[in-house]
């Protein structure tokens, strides 16, 4: 039987390109948005390339009582009374106006900003599977709060993957001081972890950051994309 290989990861508003390299190696991917919501991380921000630089896109939340109640990011309500979708928008149109291939998503762009998104992670969860797919990758895609899985840290994360008949876990490479290895092991489960290598792509206001948002690839590779995963 060959082997099946699982990935989780907490939903991330517009993710780099490592992200979407641990989708196209996953044969499902867990969003694990039934954990605590973490304040300064990328649930709800991403950074792009602007002429000054590069600047952060973030989504205002709803803050009261999120680390407090440990309220899990599924849960995680958007700002209704701040303007944060006409400002991306602007902000998007300013910086990537003149990349080759802006064009091209600017009708997913506006469809995405034209929506209001009551939870943040209808929000990431949706737009990540949709950039998935223009990037030509094929993963299963699952939530974790769909799996009624319990337990702590590791021994969750083995029970999440079996219950998935998965026998592979691809993680960065952090995790590697929190995994429990024979835990996993014992469990039959093999662990991989992430080295993020890769090649350069022309990108507007030099120098090269690689640690932007995926759109910034599309924007600039467009059809090409998936070749620098």
């Amino acid at each position: 039987m060959s082997e099946k290989t699982c990935v989780i990861l907490q939903p991330s508003f517009l993710p780099w390109r490592g992200y979407f390299d641990q989708i196209r190696r996953a044969d499902v991917f867990v969003f694990y948005d039934d954990v605590q919501y973490d304040k300064h991380g990328w649930r709800n921000r991403n950074r792009i390339k602007t002429p000054a630089g590069p600047r952060w896109l973030t989504v205002p939340v709803l803050h009261r009582g999120n680390v407090e109640h440990s309220i899990p990011i599924r849960e995680i309500r958007t700002d209704p009374h701040s303007d944060w979708r006409r400002k991306h928008l602007l902000t998007l149109e300013q910086s990537y106006s003149r990349a080759p291939h802006f064009a091209r998503y600017e009708p997913y762009l506006r469809s995405v900003y034209g929506r209001e998104w009551e939870l943040l992670a209808d929000l990431t969860i949706g737009t990540t599977i949709a950039l998935a797919r223009e990037l030509g990758i094929a993963t299963r895609f699952v939530r974790s709060s769909e799996l009624g899985v319990v337990g702590e840290r590791n021994d969750r994360l083995v029970r999440i993957i079996r219950s998935l008949d998965a026998t592979h876990y691809i993680t960065g490479p952090s995790a590697r001081s929190y995994m429990d290895e024979p835990l996993f092991a014992a469990a039959g489960i093999s662990v991989e972890y992430m080295s993020y290598q890769y090649s350069e792509y022309p990108q507007l206001y030099p120098p090269f950051d690689p640690q932007v948002s995926i759109i910034d690839l599309l924007f600039m590779t467009g059809p090409d994309a998936g070749r620098y995963i």
